[in-house]
C-alpha cells in the first residue's frame, strides 16, 4: 500500500509520536506481534521522507524509488525484532545504517550491470544525494566511510545518521550521548576528511 505524507526528514515529530513508537518498540521486543502493523503505519511516513531524500526525490529516473527502498529497509529492521530497542532515535539510527546497506547493494548491482560512463562527485551534504549514474560514487562514499571508522567510529555514525538517516543533531546527540556541539563539530569534520579522501581516490 502506498503511504504519502508532507513530513519531511528533519521534521520534529510530535511528543505523542515520540512515545507511541516507543512502547511500540518495546512491544516488539516483548514478541507482540500486533506491533508490528502499528509501528509501520507510524513510521512509514518518516522513512519514506528520509528515503525519498536518500534518492534525490527530484530525480525520478532512478531505478530504485522510495517506495522500494521503505519496503526493503523495513523488512531488514524487522529481521532485528531481537534487538533492544532504546528509543526511537536508535530504531532511525539503525534504519540509517540499513538504507545505507541497501543503497551499496543497489549501487554494486548497477555497477556490475553497466560499464563506462562519467562518475559525478557525491556532495556530502545531507540535503543532498547522488543521481541515477552516480553508482561508483556511492560505492567510493562507502569505501571511505569504512576507512574513516578504523580512525573515528563515531564521526561514521553521525555521517549514516545524518546523511543517510537525516536525524537531527539533537536527535544523534541524545543517542550518542554528547553535546549538539560535538555532534556538529564531528559531522564537519568528517565531511572534510571524506571530501579529501575521495577526491584523493578519484
Amino acid at each position: 500500500m502506498e503511504h504519502t505524507s508532507s513530513v519531511h526528514a528533519d521534521e520534529p515529530e510530535p511528543d505523542d509520536a515520540k512515545n507511541e513508537l516507543t512502547q511500540l518498540l518495546r512491544r516488539m521486543i516483548e514478541k507482540d506481534r500486533s506491533a508490528e502493523a502499528a509501528l509501520l503505519e507510524l513510521v512509514y511516513p518518516r522513512l519514506r521522507a528520509i528515503a525519498a531524500r536518500a534518492l534525490g526525490a527530484q530525480r525520478t529516473t532512478h531505478s530504485l524509488q522510495p517506495t522500494a527502498l521503505v519496503n526493503e529497509a523495513y523488512l531488514r529492521l524487522l529481521g532485528r525484532s531481537s534487538m533492544d530497542w532504546q528509543s526511537r532515535a536508535h530504531f532511525f539510527a539503525v534504519a540509517a545504517k540499513c538504507m545505507r546497506n541497501i543503497l551499496v547493494d543497489h549501487a554494486r548491482h548497477g555497477k556490475s550491470s553497466k560499464a563506462g560512463g562519467g562518475v559525478r562527485p557525491i556532495p556530502l551534504d545531507e540535503r543532498y544525494a547522488y543521481g541515477p549514474d552516480d553508482d561508483q560514487a556511492v560505492l567510493e562514499l562507502h569505501e571511505a566511510l569504512n576507512r574513516l571508522s578504523v580512525i573515528d567510529a563515531r564521526q561514521v555514525s553521525i555521517v549514516e545518521m545524518r546523511f543517510f538517516g537525516g536525524l537531527t543533531e539533537e536527535e544523534i546527540a541524545l543517542l550518542l550521548g554528547i553535546s549538539s556541539r560535538t555532534v556538529k563539530r564531528d559531522w564537519a569534520a568528517a565531511q572534510a576528511w571524506l571530501r579529501a579522501e575521495m577526491l584523493e581516490a578519484s
